[in-house]
């Protein structure tokens, strides 16, 4: 039995990923942390687990997790790459479902999420988490950085299209759909049922987060070629989900 614990498990994130693990025949949940919620019930902060497990919220820094196998960061960028080498030191694996080991190069995680904190050791180690690209490396890492929404749906559709050389690289058009949930559960004005309700909107058109890790992710899948890409996000009204329906031009030939 694998044992788990989660650091940061009060988000949408969170409370999934406790679900699913919770539900998984060869992982045990022993620890799941919140600062703001440390000794509450996860059941009562969640009612939708209520009977479903006895666990409460403990300080991130509690002794327990020192006891699990392996440790998910469902935290804010900078959070993982700030303390996940305390936990590898000790031989536990970790797996951040943040973004801070999606990106190679610091000048741009610096760039983009406004951190310097940037640990060249922790990244060098590091594997990108999408399975349909590195599962092999995936089974034998330590640390893996869980690849950002968005770029998952993009790299799923032009994955074999790249592999096969049917595309052109240089202009690539990517118009993506995704749901409320994906902005947290944080308080936001921009996220109510009135300001999102029958509403489509645009956002990030000047550069959304997960642009450059896109980017990134095709140029390595066609070995190190430069990628053209137009990325723009909309906010449609819905809890979850996500659609992207991606423009190539086909190369002569195909």
């Amino acid at each position: 039995m694998i044992k788990a614990g989660i650091i940061g498990g009060t988000g949408y994130t969170g409370v999934e990923l406790l679900r699913l693990l919770h539900n998984h025949a060869q992982v045990e949940v022993i620890a799941i942390s919140s600062r703001s919620e440390a000794g509450q019930l996860v059941g009562e902060f969640f009612p939708s687990l209520a009977g479903q497990t006895d666990l409460a919220f403990t300080a991130p820094n509690d002794v327990i997790l020192d006891k699990c196998d392996v440790v998910f960061f469902a935290t804010p960028h900078g959070v993982a790459m700030e303390t996940a080498g305390t936990f590898i030191d000790k031989g536990i694996k970790v797996i951040d479902l943040g973004p801070d080991f999606r990106l190679r190069d610091k000048d741009e995680y610096a760039q983009w999420y406004g951190l310097e904190n940037f640990q060249d050791d922790l990244l060098a180690s590091s594997v990108y988490g999408l399975s349909e690209i590195n599962r092999e490396q995936i089974k034998e890492a330590q640390l893996i950085g869980n690849p950002g929404c968005f770029p998952t749906t993009v790299l799923l559709a032009l994955k074999p299209l790249i592999e096969k050389n049917l595309i052109d690289l240089s202009n690539i058009v990517v118009d993506s759909k995704t749901g409320v949930s994906g902005a947290g559960r944080g308080a936001n004005q921009a996220m109510l049922l009135c300001e999102t309700s029958e509403s489509v909107k645009a956002y990030g058109v000047s550069g959304h987060r997960h642009y450059p890790e896109i980017k990134q992710e095709l140029s390595l899948l066609a070995g190190g070629k430069p990628i053209g890409l137009t990325f723009v996000p909309h906010l449609v009204p819905m809890i979850r989900g996500m659609e992207s329906t991606i423009y190539v031009d086909l190369l002569d030939g195909n």
